[in-house]
């Protein structure tokens, strides 16, 4: 009971959007009118009619569970009336093995509601496609080169047949609010480390355009993550015995323009180094957290 109070006291305090309202009284009436206008009605104009009164009445259904629905009615409230609403959903998935290469893949698709009817989702859709499609005719053919450099050097099938070759090809939400959507595509393949790729994308849904770390960050977006960035290393280096390469072993010495990052949920942007960029292979995927200037 007192779950149910709380959640009725959380939705009284609720402030449904007045244009959601208006919209919603303006389509009833239209529809009233239309149908007060003529009793004898040709045939398609009384389908247009019965159109007409059925998306009313779906948005009578609509006000119903606004006030009956406490849960809907919060996330409806949440969603931006400016800007693009977006969803990633999987495109395509599916497994093949072959050759004793196993290929699992999950591709995902940008669902993009437009204020500015761009060609935004797309351009990226096209490109993601292309991507994971590229990427899994490399690994393929770099499986078939391996394999053959392996039996030219005395390899018989039973001992290939172990190697347990795999390819993988997902993708991952990083966060998502009401301004930013941020996601990775990644591709791997378990027997080489050098063909590891990731992408990421970073996207403004009030801008509906890509974000940059200056965008984030401001002008001096340099300075800004390489001061943090340097200060995070001596702390791990000091706190946590990690290990970076030097200046002199291709250590880390700046970002760059093009410098890897997603937006994680608290709004920050997270640059990413991959394995054995600026750290032995030992320390895996490095990340560092920028905090936005106030």
């Amino acid at each position: 009971m007192n779950k149910l109070k709380d959640a009725k006291m959380q939705y009284d305090q609720i402030n449904i959007p007045p244009e959601l309202n208006q919209r919603i009284q303006a389509a009833i009436m239209q529809s009233s009118s239309k149908q007060k206008r003529s009793k004898v009605i040709p045939f398609y104009r009384k389908a247009l009619v019965i159109a007409t009164a059925s998306a009313a009445a779906m948005l009578m259904i609509f006000t119903a569970a606004i006030n009956m629905n406490t849960v809907f009615a919060q996330e409806l409230y949440k969603m931006p009336i400016i800007g693009a609403v977006a969803k990633v959903l999987t495109f395509r998935a599916y497994e093949e093995e072959n050759d004793n290469l196993k290929i699992s893949v999950e591709i995902p698709t940008l669902e993009l509601i437009s204020q500015k009817n761009g060609n935004l989702s797309e351009t990226i859709n096209k490109e993601i496609l292309a991507l994971c499609e590229q990427y899994v005719e490399n690994a393929t053919r770099h499986a078939e080169e391996y394999k053959k450099a392996f039996m030219e050097t005395g390899g018989t099938e039973e001992e290939w047949a172990m190697h347990n070759l795999a390819v993988n090809v997902s993708y991952e939400v990083k966060s998502q609010s009401d301004q930013y959507l941020s996601f990775m595509i990644e591709g791997s393949e378990n027997w080489t480390s050098s063909s590891y790729e990731k992408k990421y994308y970073n996207l403004d849904l009030l801008t509906e355009n890509f974000v940059s770390l200056e965008n984030l960050l401001g002008e001096n977006y340099i300075s800004v993550a390489n001061e943090s960035i340097q200060q995070q290393i001596a702390e791990r280096t000091e706190k946590q015995g990690a290990v970076f390469f030097s200046d002199a072993q291709g250590g880390f010495v700046s970002i760059e323009e093009d410098t890897a990052f997603y937006i994680n949920e608290a709004g920050n942007p997270v640059v990413v180094f991959e394995k054995y960029a600026i750290a032995p292979g030992s320390e895996g995927q490095i990340e560092f957290e920028i905090s936005i200037p106030q």
